[in-house]
């Protein structure tokens, strides 16, 4: 695992650029950082090979993409095998409407992000693709009201 210690300063400045612009040509990144097209160009495939850069994509405005509906979903599931336990993860990495998944400690076991359209949607999920999952004991559900703050950059410094 790559530390953001053990990162060099021009990683962490390509790093931050490419999470506030994905799209920024390789010409005008190496402006930005202060270094030659070629060598932003190979710390930026090193970054990726390395595993540090998993994808680049584009970010969308839920609402506006019709999904009113942000919820998160706490899971407890009734026995610890490991056979139940990886058929929960791997339905749930099948499910669309699931942004993240999370094994947390305290009263729940899984944390779930979902993207829905409306309360019908939600009623359809929860009854058609979580209820039936083996070994599903406990579904709890919380709407989200007004969404604060949502970001995926990482704060590199």
């Amino acid at each position: 695992m790559i530390q953001e210690t053990h990162l060099h300063p021009l990683d962490v400045a390509i790093l931050r650029e490419l999470q506030s612009d994905g799209r920024i040509s390789n010409v005008e990144l190496a402006r930005r950082v202060h270094l030659s097209p070629p060598a932003t160009h190979a710390r930026v495939k090193r970054l990726e090979k390395e595993g540090l850069i998993r994808q680049y994509g584009a970010t969308l405005d839920r609402e506006k993409a019709g999904f009113d509906l942000l919820c998160f979903i706490q899971i407890t599931i009734q026995l610890h095998q490991p056979q139940q336990v990886e058929r929960f993860r791997t339905l749930v990495r099948q499910l669309p409407e699931v942004l993240e998944c999370h094994h947390i400690t305290g009263e729940y076991d899984y944390l779930l992000k979902v993207a829905l359209r409306n309360r019908k949607d939600l009623e359809r999920f929860v009854v058609k693709q979580l209820t039936p999952i083996p070994g599903v004991a406990r579904i709890h559900t919380s709407l989200v009201l007004s969404e604060i703050k949502a970001v995926s950059a990482l704060p590199l410094k």
